[in-house]
């Protein structure tokens, strides 16, 4: 039985026992071994913290500069030396190691540190640049290793003087709770008073001030007016001439939307024959008062616009800002020789990733509102009469086009094609359907006979479908984090870093419990800075995407590729 130490309060005569077992002598002078006690709890830290620390060097799935990969070494550093800490004082809870076993593991470390950290730099650089090259970016001519340590030591050093005040700050507070109650109540007090407090600092006035700045930034950004984007002179654009929606009430993505069709002389150039002007319209947040307002506005410009009697009419989700890729809308308007009626509606002004955090509830009702109303309408025509009734949605519309749905089967029954870019882990149809994926067929690539939908990781690998026509399609670039990220990443490996791997994605990664998390992390802020067909890029890819679910009469894969070269030029 290990021995209690006997401690007394002040101003009192009665012993106190104090729950903390004597930490164990030493048996070569019998006397409490502290060095032995700071060293042991650091050394285990010092080298799971070193441990993260190369790691983090390992590729992912896109290209990291070198300041990211700085963060990224620091931050996980920090928390491989939180973890190996925590793992000795659990150890030393049973069990010493002699002073001659920690001066060999100091001595090890220190000894094979740098040159751990050299080689893993090296290879670093190296596997930056074969990633680069494999998604068709053109290779750095320099990597600033200096710099990256010295952020990473920074990331390391202010995380760890954080991680030590709060610790300090525990056991203030557990020294004054002390006089009042057991030492074993104090200290847990401690703990719990100073992680309230903390997380009500970091959310309140952290959290809480820097979401009110962006939204006052976005809501800024979203009252101007992009480069060349001029109010339309025709009735068929929302904020046009007789249009139900004012044109200062679009907001930024908005105006862009509406300006940027492609005009009659180009799309009858591409086509071959006459074509028609295509119809846009879009709601602001400043259109109306809620979304349902909104959706209702649009409902009754489609009515005045003659919408209903287009070829196609497609309501499109957008992503958080209001912002909807005019690849993918002017690729669709191409197709059908402007014979299109396109519709859109504002729900935040935030990014996708701050609105993902904060608020999904905005995305979900949006969508909701729009389609639903839209369908209804639609719905309500006679059937012979009903043009091509098509649903997009990229990124967070992903999300709230499923959510509207409610399921895989009223998705294929819902409308007549529905193209969905870049989903997000937290997508339940698109979760359900992977997971319960055809046997054989890959987690990056899943088939699923049982109902018309299909996956694609690649653009071109749709045009092999002619003959078994989805009608809902999913495009997912294998390197796009935003389809791949998931905090399970923190303690799991994920199925697409299991077996055969996506086609951009590099042999060289693997699966790392805590680093891979961060790493993949750090990819969404770059999300969009690589080429088509990678990350999460998709822009042209629709083209195939919309020939796969609604192609026009006579449509021929030599159109996709020509529309396509059209597109990127």
């Amino acid at each position: 039985m290990r021995r209690l130490v006997v401690t007394e309060p002040p101003g009192t005569s009665a012993p106190r026992r104090s729950w903390i077992p004597a930490p164990r002598r030493s048996p070569e002078n019998n006397v409490v071994p502290r060095r032995m006690v700071r060293c042991g709890m650091s050394v285990t830290g010092f080298g799971l913290s070193a441990l993260f620390y190369c790691l983090s060097f390992t590729p992912s799935l896109l290209p990291r500069p070198w300041f990211l990969q700085g963060v990224v070494a620091g931050l996980t550093g920090a928390i491989g030396y939180a973890a190996g800490t925590a793992v000795g004082a659990l150890v030393r809870l049973r069990w010493w190691p002699s002073r001659r076993a920690e001066r060999i593991a100091w001595h090890l470390l220190f000894a094979l540190l740098p040159l751990l950290i050299v080689v893993f730099l090296w290879l670093g650089t190296r596997w930056q640049r074969e990633l680069r090259v494999r998604l068709g970016m053109q290779p750095q001519q320099e990597y600033d290793a200096l710099r990256t340590v010295g952020i990473s030591l920074l990331t390391f050093g202010v995380l760890l003087l954080i991680a030590r005040l709060l610790r300090l700050a525990a056991h203030g507070v557990a020294r004054l709770l002390g006089r009042l109650v057991p030492e074993y109540a104090a200290y847990c007090a401690g703990f719990l008073v100073v992680t309230m407090v903390g997380y009500g600092a970091f959310d309140g006035l952290l959290v809480g001030n820097l979401y009110t700045t962006a939204d006052r930034s976005a809501a800024l950004t979203d009252s101007g007016t992009g480069r060349g984007v001029v109010q339309p002179g025709t009735s068929l654009r929302s904020g046009g001439p007789g249009s139900l929606v004012s044109w200062d009430s679009l907001g930024r993505q908005g105006r862009n939307f509406v300006a940027n069709a492609p005009g009659v002389a180009d799309l009858t150039a591409f086509g071959g024959r006459t074509a028609r002007e295509p119809i846009r319209l879009y709601a602001g947040l400043a259109s109306a008062e809620d979304v349902r307002d909104r959706a209702a506005l649009l409902v009754r410009e489609m009515d005045r616009t003659g919408a209903f009697d287009r070829a196609v009419v497609a309501v499109f989700t957008p992503t958080g800002t209001g912002w909807v890729d005019n690849d993918v809308t002017s690729s669709l308007e191409y197709m059908y020789g402007g014979d299109t009626a396109l519709i859109s509606m504002q729900y935040s002004y935030l990014p996708s990733s701050i609105s993902f955090a904060v608020d999904r509830s905005k995305v979900i009702e949006a969508a909701a509102a729009l389609i639903t109303a839209v369908h209804d309408r639609w719905a309500a025509m006679p059937v012979t009469a009903r043009p091509k009734l098509l649903i997009f949605g990229e990124s967070l519309g992903t999300y709230g086009t499923e959510k509207t749905f409610g399921s895989a089967e009223e998705m294929v029954e819902g409308a007549d094609g529905i193209l969905l870019e870049g989903p997000t882990f937290a997508n339940p149809i698109h979760r359900r359907l992977t997971d319960d994926r055809d046997p054989g067929s890959t987690v990056w690539d899943p088939a699923y006979a049982a109902l018309p939908v299909a996956f694609a990781s690649r653009a071109d690998e749709l045009r092999d479908l002619a003959d078994n026509r989805p009608k809902v399609v999913y495009m997912q670039n294998s390197s796009d984090p935003v389809v791949w990220w998931n905090p399970s990443l923190l303690w799991h490996r994920p199925g697409w870093l299991r077996g055969e791997r996506g086609p951009d994605v590099t042999p060289d990664m693997h699966w790392y419990p805590v680093v891979t998390f961060w790493q993949t992390t750090v990819d969404l802020i770059f999300a969009n800075k690589v080429p088509i067909g990678h990350g999460h890029v998709y822009k042209s890819s629709a083209v195939d995407g919309w020939a796969a679910v609604a192609p026009p009469v006579g449509w021929t894969v030599g159109d996709t590729i020509r529309l396509r070269a059209l597109l990127d030029h």
